[in-house]
């Protein structure tokens, strides 16, 4: 595919990543589909018949992508702690977070976190890949694991995305929420539970203008002029996005299921990126995967953007929908455009 990694090489001899521990958090208050009919012109079997979801967490007044992040990344060490790994500071070198709702515009969120985490001086930093940050961030907390860069890596993902969203817009008010997940990756074998498969990444920046923000960047601000009403919101193309999306995701799971020797029949669970139920059942579908190998919590989570893939496995990891031993297939799509898809030999963890 374009813009994917396809075929590029591993070093050999380099470590695997490896999964151990993993921790999520949302908002505490959760938003109904009945709370938002309040301000919008819609219903709750609207919502439900077309997306899926029957409520979702959205952030507090004044509470911020960091506050998410720190919760997750926290949990996650206690998980690997629990699972016989160091969860202390000495046991994380580096600190990625992935994001595309920075607390500021600049620095980089990630240093904060890890200084509220106790992590000390650690290399921290963001990777904004939108709903497909996770994946990204995974293909690159990899990398530093195998140049030697970092032993141990904790990946959080992160997005308090509904500040990006017009709360009147019936489109996506009902869709977006916030939320974080982690997981903390340590060098080892690529055979060993919790070992994560080659990432596969693809983007096709000329669609870029499906799911964008138009205001507040570079381009608008150079222009010296203030934010058009209506441009700090998120906007999206539905339809197109629709199909693309799932195209994107059942070819990259296809190259990443072929990467890691395995037929799709062999994949136990399925954890997408929970954008719509509809695209979920589609995607899943297309590659031959039964609805009792399929992970899901977009009925009470909605779409997390980069937090939704680790959200959805703490999750499934908690209620027993996802167990050691477990070949796991991950995707996911967003804006950019960009998507990606990983597999991982699922480990004996609990969520922190």
């Amino acid at each position: 595919m374009n813009g994917s990694l396809e075929g590029v090489a591993v070093p050999g001899g380099a470590p695997a990543s490896v999964i151990v521990g993993i921790g999520a958090y949302v908002p505490p208050n959760p938003v109904t589909n009945h709370d938002l009919t309040a301000r919008l012109d819609t219903s709750d079997e609207w919502i439900r018949t077309r997306t899926g979801i029957s409520s979702r967490h959205m952030v507090l007044p004044g509470q911020a992508t960091s506050d998410l992040a720190v919760e997750a990344g926290r949990r996650a060490l206690e998980s690997a702690g629990q699972s016989g790994e160091p969860g202390h500071a000495e046991g994380v070198d580096a600190v990625v977070l992935a994001t595309t709702t920075p607390d500021r515009a600049c620095p980089a969120t990630a240093p904060e976190v890890a200084s509220r985490l106790g992590l000390g001086t650690v290399a921290a930093f963001d990777v904004s890949a939108v709903c497909s940050g996770f994946l990204y961030g995974l293909a690159t907390a990899a990398g530093l694991i195998a140049a030697g860069t970092a032993g141990r890596v904790l990946l959080i993902a992160a997005d308090a995305f509904t500040t990006l969203v017009d709360p009147y817009d019936r489109a996506t008010a009902v869709i977006f929420a916030d939320g974080a997940g982690a997981v903390v990756l340590r060098a080892g074998e690529p055979d060993e539970p919790g070992a994560v498969g080659r990432v596969v990444l693809g983007s096709d920046g000329s669609l870029s203008g499906l799911l964008q923000v138009p205001g507040g960047g570079s381009r608008q601000r150079s222009l010296g002029e203030p934010v058009k009403p209506g441009d700090e919101f998120l906007r999206m193309a539905g339809r197109d996005t629709y199909r693309h999306a799932v195209g994107r995701m059942a070819e990259a799971s296809r190259q990443a299921v072929q990467a890691a020797g395995w037929g799709l029949a062999d994949i136990d669970r399925l954890a997408a990126h929970q954008a719509n139920a509809r695209i979920l059942a589609t995607v899943a579908d297309d590659l031959g995967i039964p609805e009792d190998r399929r992970l899901s919590n977009i009925a009470h989570n909605g779409n997390t953007v980069a937090a939704s893939i680790p959200l959805l496995l703490a999750d499934a990891t908690a209620d027993g929908s996802l167990a050691a031993g477990h070949r796991v297939l991950l995707t996911a799509f967003g804006a950019g455009l960009a998507w990606g898809a990983a597999t991982v030999l699922w480990p004996d963890v609990k969520p922190g």
